[in-house]
């Protein structure tokens, strides 16, 4: 599955002044695939107009200023945290890490990295939080852009991998459709098992095999 690694792809450097990068993450909630985040420090000679939480924003204008962040950022970075890492260190840890890994793939060191919500990953560099961050500054709209097209992409891929679940659908997240599908079939290796829903799916499965 061609998936954003770990330490993720970057832009390009633009200027050499201080430089705020905006972090923000997406897939907290589903039952499947990884927590991804991006890190976004955008270029001020290179405005990008309609930058807003990627939640508010349709697939297809998501995807349209993705095209752009990567071209006008003066740097980018993708990250990931896999299933298995989120059963490993729980959700919450697992999106820092993502957060983490986005930051320091960026191809220069920010001075100040805001990050959406009210939780800090730990940085080299200054830290801040932002709640609702992803509709109040531009650079977390834009990591908000990243991470959900990235994740989107990802779920389409694993979509191929396992059709039965619909995760082209529903992205993984626990719609009436994931849920019935994921009783019908148990969870697969892309499952968060320590997810409450997937417990009881892989609990139930068990059982009837028994």
């Amino acid at each position: 599955m061609a998936e954003p690694g770990p330490w993720a792809t970057t832009g390009q450097l633009a200027f050499d002044e201080p430089l705020i990068c905006g972090v923000d993450e997406a897939g907290r909630g589903p039952l499947a695939g990884p927590v991804y985040a991006a890190a976004v420090i955008l270029d001020p000679a290179r405005p990008i107009a309609g930058l807003r939480d990627s939640k508010a924003l349709s697939p297809r204008r998501r995807e349209q200023l993705a095209v752009l962040i990567r071209e006008r950022a003066t740097a980018w970075a993708i990250a990931s945290a896999s299933a298995a890492e989120i059963d490993a260190i729980n959700i919450l840890q697992a999106t820092l890490l993502a957060m983490r890994r986005a930051v320091d793939g960026l191809s220069v060191r920010p001075s100040l990295a805001r990050v959406d919500g009210n939780q800090a990953p730990r940085l080299n560099c200054q830290v801040e939080t932002l709640v609702r961050g992803d509709s109040l500054e531009p650079a977390i709209s834009a990591a908000s852009i990243l991470a959900k097209t990235a994740r989107d992409e990802c779920l389409r891929e694993l979509h191929l991998r396992f059709p039965v679940y619909g995760f082209d659908g529903h992205k993984g997240y626990p719609s009436p459709l994931h849920l019935r599908l994921l009783a019908e079939h148990g969870p697969c290796s892309e499952h968060r098992m320590s997810f409450a829903p997937v417990r009881a799916a892989a609990r139930d499965s068990g059982d009837r095999a028994s």
